[in-house]
């Protein structure tokens, strides 16, 4: 039961965090993309930064050091960015960067509790279907960029005559 009460609390988080600040999901997906890779990469060497910092290791300070690794470059893009102007691609777009969030998320979730019951079920469901999430998070998040208009600077709709 504690994936399913962890799982609750990041989504409700993250989308509240993609909401409010009304950011398209497409840069966010690519950004979560982009903190799954340096998870892989930086991985180790930030658990043993972390280590140095005086922290002592342990399965929670790991999970946690790579979620944040993960949620770092979409955290830095929430500030930055096109936005929707509809509530309804507000509300379309936090759902589905909370859910890829989750999906890369699972893994560091995982390492920090234990799993019994109803929770390891729901786990084991979200670790079936990450890559299929993943996937199809991704190809939207790629449409999304596609459908965002560029913003044109120093251009003025009016002529000059």
């Amino acid at each position: 039961m504690q994936v399913i009460v962890i799982c609750a609390v990041v989504a409700v988080l993250l989308f509240a965090a993609a909401f409010v600040t009304r950011r398209r999901f497409g840069l966010l997906g690519l950004a979560l993309a982009a903190g799954s890779i340096l998870t892989g990469i930086w991985g180790s060497t930030a658990e043993l930064i972390v280590g140095a910092a005086g922290f002592k290791y342990s399965p929670l300070t790991n999970g946690i050091t790579l979620g944040i690794i993960v949620l770092l470059p979409a955290i830095v893009l929430l500030f930055h960015g096109s936005t929707y102007k509809s509530t309804i691609g507000r509300i379309v777009g936090a759902a589905l960067f909370t859910l890829l969030a989750l999906a890369f998320l699972i893994d560091p979730i995982g390492r920090v509790i234990t799993l019994h019951g109803y929770g390891a079920v729901a786990y084991a469901w979200l670790v079936n279907h990450k890559s299929l999430i993943i996937g199809g998070g991704l190809i939207i998040a790629v449409l999304d960029l596609f459908l965002t208009k560029p913003v044109s600077f120093g251009h003025d709709s009016k002529g000059k005559h």
